[in-house]
């Protein structure tokens, strides 16, 4: 009797599997077409989402590969939510996305990005969510995210570097870690 095996999906290897499966122009390749980039074309004010990833050394992760998911301006999701990748830089771990601000998508809910992180040593990706600094009132009364230690929930809220820049570093451990969410 034969069986039959299924593949693997990323969140299944996320080793080298991560760079040459789902984005082969980190090893020199083409990339794979209608490949989303670090870039998010819609209409709304244009921001730019920055930072780099940390392990738990505090060391940057150089093969990083990050997505984000979010609302259009307007606070739609489905057909119209927004979603982009990136490779964080070889050299360096920093990542880079430009997008716009995303509207609530929910009564009550902040305007976030939802950000995954693919990584070596990462079985199943991780989830954690950009809140921005000028929602800070609602980050803190959102019925969710009340329920965590307000320095946890500090790690949720980006820093505004300039009029639409902001800088949003990830640490995997340690004592700056990220809250992330298992979804």
């Amino acid at each position: 009797m034969m069986i039959d095996r299924l593949k693997e999906t990323p969140s299944q290897t996320a080793g080298p599997y991560v760079h040459i499966g789902t984005a082969p122009q980190s090893i020199g390749r083409p990339p794979l077409a209608g490949q989303p980039g670090p870039r998010v074309e819609a209409e709304g004010e244009r921001i730019v989402i920055e930072g780099t990833v940390f392990d738990g050394a505090g060391a940057p992760l150089r093969d990083a590969m990050l997505e984000i998911w979010q609302a259009d301006n307007s606070g739609r999701v489905g057909a119209n939510g927004l979603f982009a990748r990136c490779l964080a830089d070889f050299d360096t771990g920093r990542y880079r996305f430009e997008t716009v601000r995303p509207g609530p998508h929910r009564e009550g809910q902040p305007a976030h990005v939802a950000l995954l992180i693919f990584a070596r040593g990462i079985n199943l990706h991780l989830h954690t969510r950009i809140h921005f600094p000028e929602d800070r009132e609602r980050v803190v009364a959102d019925p969710d995210l009340r329920r965590l230690e307000p320095e946890a929930r500090e790690t949720l809220i980006a820093t505004q570097e300039a009029p639409g820049h902001y800088r949003f570093d990830i640490h995997l451990q340690g004592a700056n870690e990220t809250v992330f969410f298992d979804i």
